[in-house]
């Protein structure tokens, strides 16, 4: 094809593409690089921070903590609200463990007045939830406390000892990929906590896996592993 053709088909496909889904469909990438640049949230942590290579956890996207019992993990993400709501920003939290003390909360930095926060009965309604206050665009943070805890409304009114099969990790994944969009355009850091669990009989490698399927692994732009190292 010749260069004036090769020129004319591809104007005559941006346009046919902005004719049907809006001006801004498809840009090269230099016109929309302020666009696409990557704000961040602080950790309070000036090391974390470093080691990110940003200076913290990035807007408008997903950000796993995750970590062994008792290790750090929802202070971590109660200091990442706290410093959002230094820089006047707007937070959330889905506290699925139903388990947020707010005098501790205080003392990490937390505004707890303006803080909003759902104790949701059910995974498909914490992951709504998330939904609505991502697509209102006025969230800096929202943080679900834990991935873990979300329990599907399937498995709440069944017995106990019924097997639910990748119930969790199927609704995971559906969350995730219609979130994924929402969250880029609204600047929402999306944090979630998540526990640790251990495959069993994994003789090579290590045993450790996190709840709620390969999802929120793939979604995720930075995986937070946090460990304690000893006792205070």
């Amino acid at each position: 094809m010749a260069e004036a053709d090769k020129k004319k088909a591809i104007e005559n496909a941006i346009s046919n593409i902005e004719k049907q889904f809006g001006k801004g469909s498809i840009m090269k990438l230099g016109e929309a690089q302020q666009r696409m640049a990557v704000d961040v949230v602080p950790t309070g942590s000036i090391a974390l921070d470093i080691a990110l290579g940003v200076g913290g956890v990035p807007r408008g996207r997903v950000v796993e903590v995750f970590g062994p019992e008792s290790s750090g993990k929802t202070t971590l993400v109660q200091h990442i609200i706290a410093e959002a709501q230094r820089m006047g920003g707007v937070c959330a939290i889905i506290d699925a463990e139903h388990a947020l003390d707010p005098s501790y909360a205080r003392k990490v930095g937390v505004n707890v007045d303006n803080l909003f926060i759902s104790q949701p009965d059910s995974a498909e309604q914490g992951l709504e939830i998330a939904e609505a206050l991502v697509r209102s665009a006025a969230f800096d943070v929202v943080a679900i406390d834990s991935v873990a805890a979300l329990v599907p409304r399937a498995e709440l009114e069944g017995e106990m000892g019924d097997t639910h099969v990748g119930l969790q990790a199927r609704l995971m994944s559906q969350a995730l990929r219609k979130l994924t969009g929402a969250i880029n355009r609204s600047r929402t850091s999306l944090v979630f906590t998540n526990q640790l669990r251990e495959k069993v009989g994994v003789m090579f490698g290590s045993p450790e896996t996190t709840p709620g399927g390969r999802a929120l692994k793939f979604y995720a732009s930075v995986r937070l592993d946090v460990r304690r190292i000893d006792s205070i």
